[in-house]
């Protein structure tokens, strides 16, 4: 598909949403509704879910005429730009269809196998794919700033990584958290596989020299917060992003969106969409 393909409705970039009856999916769905640049082309959900055949702006009073549907190649169908924040079995398979019918990409989902990684590796050789564990511009600056206030501050400063969610995320710790356990590695030379620690119970010993530590906290409809602590002697640097919305990660998905509509194959990420460097 050319990057004109799917703009046939005033030049607007046409954006299929799966998991259109979840939190995020609506959040999405409500995104494109208000965007001037995009609309809204296609609504994926699960066979079981009640709300397929139903209209993907009945929610929110704003009829769309674009109906909920199990059916993949349909829901892709005129579709440009396909933005999912499922789970990874899903995920993979909407990333196979994207690719037989020339769909672009935006994943927010999380929890990937290092196995399914590969294969969206794999995908993005034919197929213009931005893979991030969180869209929210806020966050992928934080990542940039931990990496920087880590190398900075040096070997003598414990590293370790806090995070709480909702009581019904699945995986621990979140995408994110591990995104930054990954900055932290990159600044200090070494790769999160040696030096992460991620479980801690019973007679543990003392902290290992230079490990990256994670705890993860789940509860109630927290929809994520983030902090990297900087433990050194006689003090603590503490860098923490709060989301208060589902919104952020919304707008920027649509900014992936936005951005993965004209490119080549190849895999992205946010610093890619925001021009990170």
């Amino acid at each position: 598909m050319s990057a004109a393909a799917g703009r046939a409705d005033g030049g607007r970039i046409a954006v299929a949403v799966a998991g259109a009856g979840g939190r995020m999916g609506r959040m999405l769905i409500e995104a494109v509704l208000g965007s001037a640049d995009c609309r809204l082309s296609g609504a994926l959900d699960v066979a079981a879910s009640p709300l397929v055949g139903q209209d993907a702006g009945a929610f929110a009073g704003k009829p769309t005429g674009v109906a909920i549907t199990a059916d993949v190649p349909r829901g892709l169908a005129g579709a440009q730009v396909l933005i999912d924040f499922t789970r990874p079995e899903g995920t993979l398979a909407h990333l196979a269809a994207c690719r037989e019918l020339g769909v672009r990409a935006v994943i927010g989902t999380t929890g990937f196998t290092p196995e399914q990684k590969a294969a969206i590796g794999a995908h993005a050789q034919q197929l213009a794919v931005v893979l991030a564990p969180n869209m929210s511009v806020g966050v992928n600056v934080m990542l940039r700033l931990v990496e920087s206030a880590a190398r900075l501050l040096g070997d003598a400063y414990d590293l370790e990584v806090t995070e709480i969610h909702h009581k019904h995320k699945i995986d621990a710790p979140s995408g994110t958290a591990l995104a930054l356990g990954e900055a932290l590695a990159r600044a200090r030379g070494v790769t999160l596989a040696e030096r992460g620690v991620f479980a801690r119970h019973g007679h543990t010993g003392e902290r290992p020299p230079g490990s990256i530590g994670f705890a993860a906290l789940r509860g109630g409809d927290i929809i994520g917060d983030h902090t990297v602590l900087y433990c050194g002697p006689g003090e603590r640097l503490e860098i923490t992003h709060r989301s208060a919305s589902r919104a952020n990660y919304a707008e920027g998905s649509l900014r992936a969106a936005r951005f993965v509509a004209g490119k080549s194959a190849g895999l992205y990420g946010m610093a890619d969409v925001l021009g990170l460097g």
